[in-house]
């Protein structure tokens, strides 16, 4: 760890009673845009630099605590609003996962699934409503002080993505408590039961969102998007259902590629920001240029 690394640890874990009282060793984990740690049997995240800009730590602290109250989410310790720091319950034998792990754990795409029914189930209640079109200019906002290109296109696919929302709203489904951001590092699997970590950006939410952003980022085949979607829906979902999961995997990567260009301004230095937006963005325009997609969206629209 740096010199710097290192001093915010030491002062977390300070100013935090059960680690301080654990002495335990901290140890690194995984994290893209914070610092997170395993101390003895708890959890630390230090966020990371320039996430103030964009994250609300009062609702994330409320998120947390609903998502752990609902059963699919480890116990918050303890929650700082001001700084962000968090602490939760450490999940012992539990894997991180990864598009890899995936696709070799046996099941776990189902575990997937069901942990997303039971959180949409939950009638937990989040402050923050996750409106795509709102956040897209939001963030389009940070981007217009800062020095870096958005890429070739991007407004010309943001307005074809009008007649896709339009479906979207013609026939909504209820806004319920919603994950909103599922890279596979914000899942812990036990073989067992597949927790779900991380709610900085969850939100009340189309619940259809957090199956196709997940598909997305685990960059799941057809068989895995199959064993997903019918552990969630325990049977064949309706086709609008389907063409729901379908649109949003579009329009996931239309806006994180704005959180990418965000990070690559920010200096972060967890990736390549730059490659990570642009490959975003071509995944956007290829899916959205295929016979599919328009008819998944005819579907949306029909609500069939």
């Amino acid at each position: 760890m740096s010199d710097d690394i290192d001093a915010q640890v030491k002062a977390a874990v300070a100013a935090v009673p059960e680690l301080a009282a654990s002495g335990a060793q901290p140890q690194r984990l995984g994290g893209l845009t914070n610092l997170v740690f395993r101390v003895g049997d708890y959890c630390l995240r230090i966020p990371g630099k320039g996430t103030e800009e964009y994250i609300n730590r009062a609702h994330e602290g409320i998120t947390a605590r609903a998502a752990a109250a609902a059963g699919v989410s480890p116990k918050v310790v303890h929650f700082d609003e001001t700084s962000g720091l968090m602490v939760t319950r450490f999940i012992d034998g539990a894997a991180t996962m990864s598009p890899e792990t995936f696709k070799s754990r046996n099941g776990s795409p189902a575990r997937a699934g069901k942990a997303f029914r039971k959180l949409h189930d939950s009638g937990a209640k989040f402050p923050f409503r996750f409106e795509l079109s709102a956040m897209i200019d939001d963030y389009l906002k940070i981007l217009s002080t800062k020095d870096v290109a958005l890429p070739d296109g991007y407004h010309d696919v943001v307005k074809e993505a009008e007649s896709v929302r339009a479906a979207l709203n013609a026939r909504p489904l209820p806004n319920v408590a919603c994950h909103c951001d599922p890279l596979c590092e914000n899942f812990l699997d036990t073989g067992d039961t597949m927790w779900i970590v991380d709610w900085e950006y969850s939100g009340m939410n189309d619940p259809m969102w957090d199956l196709g952003d997940l598909s997305v980022e685990g960059g799941f085949d057809a068989a895995q998007d199959e064993e997903m979607i019918l552990a969630y829906f325990g049977g064949e979902p309706r086709p609008a259902d389907r063409g729901r999961i379908v649109i949003y995997k579009a329009m996931c990567d239309l806006l994180w590629t704005l959180w990418g260009l965000i990070q690559l301004a920010n200096d972060n230095p967890a990736d390549d920001f730059r490659a990570y937006a642009d490959g975003r963005f071509a995944r956007c325009k290829a899916l959205m240029a295929t016979p599919d997609f328009a008819r998944h969206v005819q579907a949306v629209a029909r609500g069939a």
